[in-house]
């Protein structure tokens, strides 16, 4: 057993020991378990955002596509920086209204805001659908930094059923608690591994940020500058447009905005928040340099880029603090994903079958239900061959379809009804699967259409038509939505 290797599982085993240790002393019924008791202050409410923000992704997807794509990855970037602002009026609204009615997931808002059960279970399984690429992403990285780190002494394979017992483990046991304590150590171990590394391997390799940029240019023409065709400008735009609008649309962060004290802690993090963005620069800085130092690697493989160029830099002793650190960016959003999947199907799902059972009988079938998603994840986490991005612009495509009706909720004369709700988020779910499936572009089934039209990210599309459908379908059943609408919420 190398010293990576031992490194690494001591990170792993402290996870376990704080997970665990978190839930000393409180009673994990629902609302401890899903939303930390709403307690959570700025700081910690900043972590666990941070925590689903800043995941295996930022170590090594982000250097992977600048390292593979070039300039298009600059596209995390700008839509983190931009759902910042958007965050600023959105998230306060969204907790507010949350904390009058006693919400705990993302579900049952618009339950209570459209007053429709139907919509609920349809969004709980938008939601469901759209993490499991992104639960697989989380696995993958971890699966990928464990067993590259620990120079192969463990199989990806192996590191991938290690984290998911892990997670399971204190999943289990401490719900949200767990998360947000190993977000402490997960994001100081972050900022100081990528900052360092940003820094340092452009100026050991090429003696600072120019040369290598020069040097990279020289190698490959283009490289640096959007493609015509493709990711060209048009593909950036609209993917930035469609990433901020599914930003906050995620089931776990609805949770994580739930567990807050204050709305006013929100508009405290929009101000900091896109600060912290900055360090993605370092971690494109990382890949940049990978380009002319580890050469070949091509596909799903442009990941390991970040990963490779260390090993070829550093002593074993450092790639274990460093695959440490990668594995923790997998635990911290992999819990917050596993429990809102679990509270989703558990909650607004089986209860809305089961209305007689009580809060506590719900935790129980959530809790069971976080080793069976667990098992799902890992299946397709070890057949699946998709990069990081791609997985990740997939789960972004369907969860930004809740995006219209949410939106449109928050006014307080809302014209949309929960049929051109539920017409809206189904055309548009069914444009993005069958585009999905059938591997097509707009470029393949418009072949006229100008190159800027062919090079729209296929969601942006379905988002459009959805809210066509959304407001056409609002305005036809205007009348009948008015008159079946319940008095009370307990007519619902």
């Amino acid at each position: 057993m190398n010293i990576a290797l031992l490194i690494i599982l001591a990170f792993l085993l402290l996870s376990i020991f704080l997970g665990i240790r978190s839930s000393k002393g409180k009673d994990m019924n629902l609302e401890q378990w899903t939303v930390g008791g709403r307690g959570f202050g700025a700081i910690f409410v900043f972590l666990l955002m941070a925590g689903e923000i800043y995941t295996t992704f930022s170590f090594l997807g982000g250097s992977g596509w600048a390292y593979g794509k070039g300039a298009p990855a600059l596209y995390v970037l700008i839509y983190i920086t931009l759902s910042y602002v958007l965050s600023y009026w959105l998230l306060p609204e969204i907790w507010k209204y949350a904390k009058e009615n006693k919400l705990m997931s993302q579900s049952d808002f618009f339950v209570s805001k459209y007053k429709s059960p139907s919509l609920g279970i349809l969004a709980a399984l938008v939601g469901v659908v759209s993490m499991i690429p992104v639960i697989v992403v989380q696995l993958k990285g971890l699966g990928i930094i464990v067993s590259e780190a620990s120079y192969g002494a463990i199989s990806m394979s192996e590191a991938v059923w290690m984290g998911a017992i892990s997670l399971t483990i204190y999943v289990m046991i401490s719900g949200i608690h767990g998360s947000v304590w190993i977000a402490v150590i997960k994001d100081i171990m972050m900022v100081a591994i990528i900052g360092f590394l940003g820094i340092y391997l452009p100026i050991h390799y090429f003696g600072g940020f120019q040369p290598m940029f020069e040097a990279i240019d020289a190698a490959k023409p283009g490289f640096l500058k959007f493609p015509d065709q493709g990711l060209s400008v048009s593909w950036f735009i609209s993917t930035v447009i469609l990433l901020v609008f599914g930003f906050y649309m995620w089931p776990q962060v609805f949770s994580a905005v739930y567990s807050a004290r204050s709305g006013k802690v929100f508009r405290k993090n929009a101000i900091i928040s896109p600060l912290y963005t900055l360090m993605l620069l370092f971690v494109f800085f990382v890949g940049f340099t990978a380009i002319l130092k580890v050469p070949g690697l091509v596909g799903a493989d442009a990941d390991l880029s970040l990963l490779r160029l260390s090993i070829e830099t550093f002593d074993p002793w450092f790639i274990g603090i460093i695959g440490g650190a990668g594995l923790l960016t997998a635990l911290v959003p992999g819990s917050m994903l596993l429990m809102s999947v679990a509270t989703l199907l558990a909650k607004n799902v089986y209860k809305e079958f089961a209305p007689a059972v009580s809060d506590r009988h719900v935790v129980r079938l959530a809790k069971f239900l976080v080793p069976v998603i667990a098992l799902i994840a890992v299946y397709f986490t070890l057949n699946g061959g998709e990069t990081m991005s791609a997985l990740i612009l997939m789960g972004y495509s369907l969860i930004t379809q809740l995006f219209p009706s949410l939106l449109f909720s928050l006014k307080k004369n809302n014209p949309i009804n929960k049929y051109g709700a539920i017409a809206g988020i189904i055309t548009g779910l069914f444009i993005v699967i069958c585009i999905t499936l059938s591997s097509s572009t707009i470029g393949t089934l418009f072949p006229s259409l100008p190159q800027a039209a062919k090079d729209l990210n296929v969601g942006i599309i379905a988002l459009a038509v959805n809210f066509i459908v959304m407001i056409t379908v609002s305005l036809a059943f205007r009348k009948h939505a008015v008159q079946l609408e319940p008095k009370s919420v307990n007519d619902i």
